[in-house]
């Protein structure tokens, strides 16, 4: 068999995203290699290069032009498993982030507070249900991703024209989601909690200005309010997003989080919440991918990239004394 090549491999899309990750990786001396799914492939009988994965791709690479590196990414992260490496936000993961009825399902199973929500995948089917829902409604891809191709709809007759009008609304999977839609205080904006580990990183305010679209990403949105490189169009027509540390975020928001991001067996990553003009707490957001900002972070006297390196070192040396127990590639079941 094999030795593995490197101790840990960053699977990713986006180069500009991972800069950071990747100067804090290269300073500690970590031996490291990087799959980009842009354009990538593999053999049914080539050897993991790890035993350890980072899953670091995006439900949004195609707004990007990249739409084939999600369905890769899904499958190289169930081949790696099947060979027996081990993968950080691995398969299972993805595939929950990838799917928003998922999401809304395992929000329901865990008692938590969501957004009524209703998949279809035609105009007649929407018709039929819609009034479950009720309107105002937002329509989004089951895919999701950064909040793009997501629009309000105020009646059903809302529906019937987008969809009409617009081919590339069904644009990637051919699913859409219509979803209550939840008025909030759009001054205070709505809550991001960031993960890893199974322990709280930083919560944070976005402040959108009542757009949906939102890319967290400081590429895409810079700390200074000036133009970024996103390419989710709706998201260049309104003001800058402001990004606020928020410490005072409620100890039962902070557990409610910790329960989905345990159900879902994310490693990294985040919850977003608002709190309702109803009064009603409402968890809206599972995302395996977290651009995390370091400003926001550095209030809290860290820096997030960091604290990732320091998780990814301790995995890392797992892998080491999990991989001396058994021949790499082996499934422990064997």
């Amino acid at each position: 068999m094999a030795r593995p090549h490197h101790d840990l491999v960053v699977i990713h899309e986006h180069p500009a995203w991972q800069k950071p990750l990747f100067a804090v990786l290269s300073r500690r001396g970590v031996n490291f290699g990087v799959f980009d799914l842009k354009s990538a492939a593999f053999l049914d009988s080539d050897v993991p290069e790890a035993p350890l994965y980072f899953n670091q791709a995006s439900p949004s690479a195609y707004v990007r032009g990249n739409t084939r590196a999600v369905p890769l990414g899904l499958a190289l992260m169930r081949t790696l498993e099947t060979k027996g490496a081990r993968v950080l936000n691995g398969a299972d993961v993805f595939a929950l982030e990838l799917s928003k009825s998922a999401q809304a399902a395992l929000m329901r199973v865990l008692g938590v507070t969501g957004p009524r929500s209703l998949t279809f995948n035609s105009l007649a089917a929407v018709r039929d249900r819609a009034e479950e829902v009720g309107f105002p409604a937002l329509v989004k891809p089951e895919q999701g991703g950064s909040g793009a191709r997501i629009f309000r709809a105020d009646s059903l007759e809302d529906v019937e024209r987008l969809l009409e009008q617009r081919d590339d609304i069904w644009f990637p999977d051919n699913l859409l989601l219509l979803q209550e839609y939840v008025p909030y205080d759009e001054a205070t904006g709505i809550i991001r909690m960031e993960f890893l580990g199974g322990k709280r990183l930083y919560a944070k305010r976005d402040v959108s200005h009542g757009a949906v679209n939102l890319c967290q990403s400081p590429v895409c949105n810079p700390e200074d309010g000036s133009a970024g490189v996103c390419e989710i169009p709706e998201l260049t027509m309104t003001k800058p997003v402001e990004f606020y540390p928020y410490p005072e975020v409620p100890s039962d928001a902070v557990e409610t989080g910790l329960r989905l991001i345990r159900a879902a067996r994310i490693d990294v990553g985040g919850i977003e919440y608002l709190d309702a003009l109803d009064g009603r707490r409402v968890f809206y957001d599972i995302n395996a991918n977290s651009n995390l900002r370091p400003a926001v972070a550095a209030t809290f006297g860290f820096d997030p990239f960091e604290r990732v390196v320091d998780y990814l070192e301790e995995q890392i040396r797992s892998s080491r004394t999990h991989r001396r127990d058994r021949p790499f590639g082996v499934s422990p079941t064997s």
